[in-house]
């Protein structure tokens, strides 16, 4: 039987040479996440949230402690080993789109499927049906130039998707947005966690967005704490 957990990080250490010392950014840091559930990360600037994010995703490595994902220990993992559980098991947003500005939003979203063997017609039915429920299906041939700063966003949580990964994370995938656009992207974004039943760790500034989650954690001096 699996375990209702689905991401674990167990003592994170992650420190950076800054001169001729070291800065220290997690020390120690635990933290759980259920399956289905959302968590908000909410920091001020330069407290960690990137980082945390990174080692949590697999796109950086800890100095100290273990990433486990879906009862899996990645810490000892090969980097072919951890570059497929990025991109089958995890999802990223992050504050700026990163949209490939060569290729229609629905080319966007069919590229990671693209890249995992899916056949071209499947891809393309996945990304049409994403865009459709990110209400923007009309928009499926226009480059992302073409697309306003929440199209664009829009765009970019269905990619992270498009995969049905099990894990989601963002950094602060609103914070380029007006208050009002921000607010729709994020019931957008909210809407289709709660309905593919991911797991998602939200980092964010704003308070009111983040009281929508099922929990709210901040960084102090290096751990995770519930805020």
């Amino acid at each position: 039987m699996a375990s209702d957990l689905l991401l674990e990080l167990k003592a994170i250490d992650r420190r950076y040479d800054e001169g001729m010392r070291k800065l220290t950014i997690l020390d120690g840091a635990d933290f759980t996440l259920r399956r289905g559930e959302t968590v908000a990360l909410v920091a001020p600037s330069g407290a960690g949230k990137s980082t945390l994010l990174h080692t949590a995703g697999l796109l950086e490595w800890p100095d100290g402690g273990d990433v486990i994902l879906d009862g899996r220990a990645c810490g000892r993992l090969s980097d072919d080993e951890r570059t497929a559980i990025r991109r089958n098991d995890i999802g990223f947003v992050y504050q700026f789109h990163h949209l490939l500005p060569e290729f229609s939003a629905l080319e966007n979203i069919m590229m990671p499927q693209l890249v995992c063997g899916l056949p071209q017609t499947q891809a393309r039915e996945r990304a049409l049906q994403l865009l459709d429920y990110m209400k923007i299906g009309e928009r499926a041939e226009h480059r992302p130039a073409e697309l306003s700063g929440g199209e664009q966003q829009r765009v970019a949580i269905a990619r992270a998707v498009a995969n049905a990964p099990l894990l989601l994370l963002a950094d602060e995938p609103t914070g380029n947005l007006d208050p009002d656009t921000a607010s729709y992207v994020f019931e957008a974004l909210e809407a289709l966690v709660r309905q593919s039943g991911l797991s998602a760790l939200i980092a964010t500034h704003n308070h009111d967005l983040a009281a929508r989650m099922d929990r709210r954690v901040t960084l102090d001096h290096g751990k995770i704490v519930e805020f």
